[in-house]
């Protein structure tokens, strides 16, 4: 029997905020990183991460400057930011209680011990100096949150619901940075591939938890060009765009052999994970790399969009 649509909504949307909450700490926590370097730099490395957050706009309707602790709080706790780590986490928790009942006890007790500590942690702002402490603390919680997931549910058609729930908010999320810190940290009338400083470089990396495996596979080495190809198109890094769709592609599938039909959402699924298979980085920097992130994107969006029209999940 196929799950009722709100119940799908829920799932796909609870495992989207707790994946945004996480990206946001980790996003924070590679702009402290770079803050702390007090590097010489025509763009400051707050406003870049409110950039890539997305939610430039929004702050801009509250406050008149960009003001670290300003930025800091309204990234960390700001009820009129959707995106905010407690206004994802309360957004995760609303859907994980809307659907109860598809969890196990223990991604329920997960959640709901994760949202009880943060909400206490942030509920007043921060002091000088709290905010490792605090990312720290997200991303400990969030990643219970996915480990619990991960060691107690089913592999039904609840847990690919929830899986393309996480996958598409991270391809989202890769994208967004990858296209939006590069081309704010890239020095002014240079081009790709020019030097570049390995401090600003590791940033991108760390705003996707992609440092370490990164020096793994290229020696330490930062190159625009493996960067871009790591983020893109290496399907062993768990935040890249290939790996991304490789998990949504396979959870689309299993949703077709559940239900027994298909929708335009795998149509679109399969076409963008062929395109990472078939092109090459190289192509990628001589068509434009905001171009393409630009194209891809788009596709993304509508595959989202199919995703919910397919499974009703405003029924």
């Amino acid at each position: 029997m196929a799950l009722l649509g709100r119940t799908a909504q829920g799932l796909f949307w609870m495992q989207r905020y707790i994946e945004r909450a996480e990206n946001m700490a980790r996003l924070m926590d590679a702009g402290l990183r770079l803050s702390l370097t007090n590097l010489p730099s025509d763009n400051d490395e707050w406003h870049s991460v409110l950039t890539s957050a997305g939610v430039e706009h929004l702050y801009r309707a509250k406050h008149a400057d960009f003001e670290p602790q300003h930025i800091i709080d309204f990234l960390l706790r700001d009820p009129d930011n959707p995106s905010s780590i407690l206004s994802s986490i309360d957004t995760a928790r609303t859907n994980g209680r809307m659907v109860r009942t598809a969890l196990t006890r223990d991604v329920w007790e997960s959640l709901n011990e994760g949202w009880i500590v943060l909400r206490r942690k942030l509920q007043a702002p921060l002091r000088d100096g709290e905010l490792p402490a605090v990312l720290d603390l997200v991303k400990k919680h969030t990643s219970n949150m996915r480990g619990t997931f991960h060691g107690t549910m089913l592999r039904n058609e609840i847990f690919d619901f929830c899986n393309l729930g996480t996958f598409i908010e991270r391809a989202d999320n890769t994208a967004r940075i990858l296209d939006v810190k590069y081309w704010l940290l890239l020095p002014k009338h240079s081009a790709v591939g020019s030097s570049f400083d390995n401090l600003q470089w590791g940033s991108i990396l760390r705003s996707v938890s992609a440092h370490r495996s990164y020096t793994w596979v290229y020696n330490a080495e930062y190159r625009p060009i493996d960067i871009i190809d790591f983020l893109i198109f290496n399907k062993r890094m768990p935040r890249s765009l290939a790996y991304s769709y490789e998990c949504i592609f396979e959870s689309l599938n299993y949703l077709a052999e559940t239900y027994g039909d298909s929708h335009p959402c795998h149509a679109t699924a399969e076409r963008i994970r062929q395109s990472f298979r078939q092109d090459e980085v190289q192509n990628v920097i001589d068509s434009g790399l905001h171009e393409y992130l630009a194209e891809f994107m788009a596709s993304h969006n509508r595959l989202a969009l199919e995703i919910a029209e397919a499974y009703r999940f405003y029924a």
